[in-house]
């Protein structure tokens, strides 16, 4: 089979399109063909070495955690699915033909493939931080780069548990942030003080890494009423740098709920194919996201 690997850490050049062998699926684990696989922050990042506190990478290793696709192996102890199913989920080395999941969920009806790729990190991710941060029903969360995959679930998620968002984002994202129930504004000189005409801030999270740090303690008054998936820096300023992923398969379920009742739609900003994974990094890297980014197998 085909899948996207690389052999040592760096730039998006050392990601390399190679002949593998099928992965199989062991107990607890099912396999699915890969139709797309989600393309998030974290996938990079790995890539380039970063210490995220998740386990250490073994090279020569794949790329990609998250994927939808069409059940056709099924480990032991393995319920409740059947080779055929159409699932979506998380697992290892998704930028491939073949990959083993180890959470997954039926994807809802009338989700596509594509659509359906981009959501179970960024769930996890956008219910973890929310978590983390202690945001209430009633109080106002400050989301800086909120036009990506998770700023999109945590918009939509907060607005599903009666909090109010601030989500900041450039100029051309202003809309989509109010599509999603958001009060919008831009980066930029003066964002500070634009913020605080929207409303008192409770808590703030960031997910751009643009370095905002002491401008969202300032904001909220308390360095632990923010967090930061981006900002490997964050730590320096008492502020959480949240980087290990919680319950996948509740994340999984939370979303499905979600998706069924019309109460979260991520776009697919745009599709690669594996060859072009290269490119997938790089645009992910340079930010300026609405929505997902996927890799159609």
């Amino acid at each position: 089979m085909k899948k996207v690997s690389f052999a040592e850490f760096g730039g998006p050049d050392v990601l390399h399109l190679v002949d593998a062998e099928e992965p199989h699926a062991g107990p607890g684990h099912i396999r699915i063909a890969v139709r797309a696989a989600g393309v998030n922050p974290v996938d990079w990042r790995i890539r380039e070495g970063q210490k995220l506190g998740a386990h250490p990478i073994e090279l020569p290793s794949g790329v990609g955690l998250d994927a939808a696709g069409v059940v056709d192996e099924v480990g032991e102890g393995v319920e409740e699915v059947e080779v055929g199913d159409h699932v979506f989920g998380e697992g290892s080395s998704s930028y491939a033909e073949f990959a083993v999941l180890s959470a997954w969920a039926r994807m809802p009806e009338g989700v596509t493939f594509e659509n359906a790729a981009g959501y179970p990190s960024v769930v996890e991710t956008a219910l973890r931080i929310i978590r983390e941060v202690g945001v209430q029903s009633g109080q106002t969360l400050l989301v800086s780069g909120a036009s990506g995959g998770v700023g999109s679930a945590v918009l939509q998620i907060a607005r599903d548990r009666g909090i109010t968002v601030i989500g900041t984002a450039g100029a051309a994202n202003q809309d989509y942030l109010r599509s999603l129930g958001a009060l919008a504004t831009t980066y930029g000189e003066g964002w500070v003080e634009r913020v605080r005409q929207l409303g008192h801030v409770d808590a703030a999270l960031d997910l751009a890494g643009s370095g905002v740090i002491r401008e969202l303690v300032d904001l909220t008054g308390n360095p632990q009423k923010v967090i930061s998936i981006a900002d490997l820096g964050a730590p320096e300023l008492g502020v959480r740098f949240s980087g290990v992923a919680g319950s996948v398969p509740e994340a999984l379920t939370v979303a499905a709920d979600l998706i069924a009742r019309g109460r979260l739609h991520i776009p697919v900003e745009k599709s690669y194919t594996l060859a072009d994974a290269a490119t997938a990094h790089i645009d992910s890297q340079a930010g300026h996201t609405r929505g997902r980014r996927v890799i159609v197998a």
